[in-house]
């Protein structure tokens, strides 16, 4: 999904490069710092502990190519070597998608987004069921088993909305043109559109992933 645009046309592009079809195939070659990813103005802090490489996905819960990519992420981080980090972080390109960034801040306060991430897309793409504002957001709490009172006061809480302030600080400082993305080590980012395709963005942010262990 491009930040910029939502019309048809754009999702059908960025869709494209999501699926990696024939024309945007990437070649198996070193992945090129401009084309594959870009490298960082400036250094985006991480809050990966010293020693750890941090890889940030960006996404939002209603985007369908984020919906789509999700299995491949869940599967790429079970296979993560021990000295890498994933962290994900919910856009908001614009103010309505505020609530659902609350929606995730608050899964991650009660230690559920492990168990509850699938679960939130499946939700929206599969039973097309409304959470975009706060009331429907706490019908799906309350309908998967979430004490509704308890969830509303993390849901409001100063805690969340500070991460979600920061989690748009974040998106910015990375230049995030749109999502799925990936930010690499504070350094680097790449995309689908990029990359040529998830999976392939997946290649590239191993490929950094090497590179930044190169400079620990």
């Amino acid at each position: 999904m491009n930040r910029r645009e939502f019309s048809v046309g754009t999702a059908a592009v960025v869709a494209a490069a999501g699926l990696g079809l024939p024309h945007l195939a990437w070649a198996q070659k070193k992945p090129e710092d401009g084309s594959d990813y870009k490298t960082l103005d400036k250094r985006v802090p991480v809050e990966a502990p010293a020693g750890k490489i941090e890889v940030v996905e960006f996404f939002w819960y209603s985007c369908p190519h984020c919906n789509a990519f999700e299995p491949q992420l869940e599967a790429w981080q079970k296979k993560l070597p021990a000295d890498v980090v994933l962290r994900r972080v919910p856009v908001a390109f614009r103010d309505d998608f505020v609530p659902q960034q609350r929606l995730f801040y608050t899964l991650e306060a009660l230690g559920k987004v492990d168990q509850m991430q699938l679960k939130v897309f499946n939700a929206i793409h599969v039973d097309k069921q409304p959470t975009a504002k706060e009331p429907e957001i706490l019908a799906w709490a309350e309908k998967n088993g979430f004490d509704k009172a308890k969830f509303q006061e993390i849901y409001n809480s100063f805690a969340v909305s500070t991460k979600a302030r920061k989690a748009t600080q974040l998106q910015d400082a990375f230049k995030v043109e749109g999502v799925p993305a990936l930010g690499i080590a504070g350094r680097w980012y790449t995309d689908g559109t990029m990359a040529g395709s998830m999976p392939k963005a997946l290649q590239v942010t191993d490929y950094l992933i090497a590179e930044a262990r190169k400079s620990k």
